[in-house]
This record gives structure tokens, C-alpha cells and sequence, in this order.
């Protein structure tokens, strides 16, 4: 069969929007894991193990389980309080994030789900979204 020039023209316009879209998807392939370098390891530890009895860990924790639906409004606004990971009572201020975008929000919950041996369920852009539009202030404030 041969192809007609409007045919290769369709032809190419796919072929490149392929190409694209691959490169966009390869480049925030590793956001959730430069994310969360930038802005969660210094406190919760290079490997998700927390810091003693003063910052809770994210690996092996059952309150990223226990608390799914609060977590995209956790990280955008903050946590204030005392809460309980693993059976240990934690009372530090977590700041908030502001400036991280719905998609970085997805990304970097979506690494700490699925990093260290946690099992979590992966979020879509579309869930957080739908949970940050009820985000008041820092839990607790």
C-alpha cells in the first residue's frame, strides 16, 4: 500500500507526538524520588526511616495506610499535633508545601507508597486533586 503526502504528513504528526510524550513521561519518571530528596529526607531520613521518637518514619508505616485520604492535604499544607505511626506517639510540626503542584504531589506520594517496602496504594492525579480541594490549614493549628 502506499501513502499518499497527506498520509505521511498524519504519518509524522504521530510519530512525533509519541516521541514527545515519551520523553515528557521519562523526565517526571524520577520526580517522586528527587521530590522527596530535596524536601522530606532531611527529616524523615534518606531511606524513609524517620528520626527517633521526634520524626516518624514513612517506611514499613502504618499510618500512610491509616490516613490515605488526609495525606495529598498533609503534604500542601502541613501537620500539626500528635499522631501515632507503629505504635510511637510523634508531636512535631511537619511545614506544609504551598508551591508543590497537584502532579508533584501525586509523584511524591507515589515514591513514599511504593519505597522501602511499602505496598501502599499508588494515587492518580485526578484523587489528589479531588482531596486537595478540601485542604484547610495544617491539621491541628
Amino acid at each position: 500500500m502506499k501513502l499518499g503526502p497527506l498520509q505521511w504528513v498524519r504519518a509524522a504528526a504521530v510519530l512525533v507526538a509519541v516521541l514527545l510524550l515519551a520523553g515528557c513521561f521519562t523526565k517526571r519518571k524520577d520526580e517522586g524520588a528527587r521530590l522527596y530528596a530535596q524536601r522530606c529526607a532531611s527529616c524523615h531520613g534518606e531511606q524513609g526511616e524517620g528520626l527517633r521518637r521526634l520524626i516518624p518514619p514513612l517506611a514499613g508505616s502504618d499510618y500512610l495506610a491509616q490516613h490515605r485520604s488526609s495525606l495529598p492535604c498533609q503534604l500542601r499544607k502541613g501537620l500539626a499535633g500528635e499522631i501515632e505511626v507503629n505504635g510511637v506517639n510523634y508531636n512535631q510540626l511537619m511545614p506544609g508545601s504551598e508551591s508543590l503542584t497537584d502532579s508533584e504531589i501525586t509523584n511524591l506520594l507515589n515514591y513514599v507508597q511504593t519505597s522501602w517496602g511499602n505496598k501502599g496504594e499508588v494515587w492518580t492525579i485526578r484523587e489528589v486533586a479531588d482531596e486537595l480541594k478540601y485542604c484547610g490549614g495544617a491539621r491541628g493549628l
